[in-house]
């Protein structure tokens, strides 16, 4: 599927001293970049934007990964289920992928604000989280995430 990218604006004619027309154009150097179902536009500096929108990545994995490890931990708050592998044998899952999605609890809740606002940095993914261990002090995550964005 061929992206649409339609003109905002018509081509300005300018008048010429000796009578004659000149269309002038602006050449905007874009890229068009797929992220996820959507496009998005990647300026000349690298940065994705959105006409008309703040720059924002919603990861839809890592937003659902985040609110299933929430919801799960209520379970294990309340005393619903005993455990990860509890939950695991109830969800279908292997209890490694339960306890791996359970650290996302232990975020700090401005990098959580942040997930769910779709800012987190681009590299920020629901792979990374399952690939590297995060510390538990939120002054350490925050350093994690402030490299990221270095």
């Amino acid at each position: 599927m061929k992206p649409k990218v339609s003109a905002t604006g018509t081509p300005v004619a300018r008048e010429r001293r000796d009578g004659g027309q000149v269309t002038l154009s602006t050449f905007i150097p874009l890229k068009i970049r797929k992220r996820g179902a959507s496009k998005v536009v990647v300026r000349p500096n690298g940065s994705p934007s959105l006409p008309g929108h703040a720059v924002t990545q919603i990861d839809q994995p890592l937003q659902v990964a985040l609110t299933r490890a929430f919801y799960w931990q209520q379970l294990l708050d309340d005393g619903v289920v005993g455990s990860g592998s509890e939950i695991a044998q109830r969800e279908g899952l292997h209890h490694s992928t339960v306890n791996e999605l359970l650290r996302l609890t232990l975020l700090e809740p401005a990098i959580i604000r942040r997930i769910l606002a779709g800012q987190q940095p681009r590299c920020m993914s629901l792979l990374w989280f399952q690939r590297n261990p995060l510390p538990t002090d939120w002054v350490a995550q925050r350093e994690v995430v402030a490299g990221f964005d270095a």
